[in-house]
């Protein structure tokens, strides 16, 4: 497994399977294991039930019992258009087919829309767990406007058997504030029917694209992360953080922004993608809620970047990937390939964390 490994990962092989990470210690960090339920969310406010589904989502699909999250997530109909996202493999139009896609490829869970699970919800919502994805952006408004909506209740999530509940929240944005608090409240009401919190915490300004698009900043998005941990997200979905110093680079000239200590650019984080993910792990309460990290947009090497994000992540302490793109706009078996190279990475013992 690690030969193959090896191999997709060719000249950053070395870069990345052999980094020692000298900002902050794995000793500091509460890292993913097989009794990660008991040993970080008993402790915790949760009650059993929102326990029980903890440990369903981690003993399902090929990593049951690593404590690690291989998450298949098809929001994009609505967040992408359903044209833009399916047209390169039409069968995923139909909703069942991204049931089976979950399923196939050993995932623990399978993250959609309302309308995409409650299609097939008794037929399949006991069989794998279901993760509705409660607000979406929509961009058949013209011009096209950025904002997350609310689409259903958290209420229509549980009676459909969901095992957990997804939200995204554009920090950084004008509308961010309401956002904070309708996903806060839904959040503390998931929680009280006994279901999971996954927290997508995007950030979403014009101003953050400057010299570098600091949307994708280990300052940023780890401040994004602190926020959502604090209301009470159980995992963290971010972006792979591409660069840092979005606070400073919004600082320049005569502009103000936030605060900062410099001590997070000089001793917390380097420029290698392994230490900015810990970065972004370590505001995730040093690891108490899972960060798992979004496989991005499908190309042509997707195979590569999908085995690459997967052991940044990992060696970073992370809990897992969430993959969509990359698995289902190709044919079903080539999907389920995709999705086992990932999970791969994750049964190896030889890719450890940095």
């Amino acid at each position: 497994m690690i030969d193959k490994i090896t191999q997709d990962l060719g000249d950053k092989a070395d870069y990345l399977l052999n980094h020692k990470c000298k900002t902050i210690a794995k000793e500091r960090l509460h890292l993913p294991g097989p009794d990660f339920v008991d040993r970080i969310f008993a402790p915790t406010s949760r009650n059993n039930r929102v326990l029980n589904n903890l440990d369903w989502m981690f003993n399902t699909g090929r990593l049951a019992g690593t404590g690690y999250l291989s998450i298949l997530p098809v929001d994009q109909g609505i967040e992408h258009s359903a044209g833009a996202s399916f047209a390169k493999n039409p069968d995923y139009f139909d909703s069942e087919n991204i049931v089976k896609l979950a399923i196939e490829g050993g995932c623990n869970a399978v993250a959609s829309t309302f309308g995409v699970l409650s299609s097939v919800a008794r037929k399949y919502s006991h069989k794998i767990p279901f993760l509705v994805k409660i607000n979406h952006n929509q961009i058949l408004t013209f011009p096209n406007t950025y904002d997350q909506v609310m689409y259903g209740t958290v209420k229509n999530a549980y009676e459909m058997g969901a095992a957990a509940v997804g939200a995204t929240i554009y920090f950084g944005s004008p509308e961010s504030n309401r956002q904070i608090v309708e996903v806060a409240n839904a959040f503390a009401e998931a929680h009280s029917y006994g279901m999971v919190t996954v927290l997508w915490c995007y950030l979403r300004n014009p101003a953050f694209k400057k010299d570098k698009d600091y949307h994708v900043s280990a300052d940023l998005t780890g401040q994004a992360n602190h926020l959502g941990v604090t209301i009470e997200a159980d995992i963290i979905k971010q972006k792979l953080p591409e660069n840092n110093g979005g606070y400073t680079a919004l600082q320049m000239g005569d502009s103000s922004y936030g605060k900062i200590d410099k001590r997070v650019y000089t001793e917390l984080t380097t420029d290698h993608p392994i230490d900015l993910t810990r970065y972004q792990l370590a505001n995730c309460y040093m690891g108490r809620a899972g960060l798992i990290n979004s496989g991005g947009a499908s190309g042509t090497h997707d195979f590569q970047e999908a085995v690459a994000t997967a052991v940044i992540n990992k060696r970073a302490g992370g809990m897992g990937l969430i993959s969509g793109r990359k698995a289902f706009q190709r044919p079903m078996n080539e999907g389920v390939k995709l999705l086992n190279t990932v999970q791969d990475v994750y049964l190896c013992k030889e890719v450890t964390v940095a």
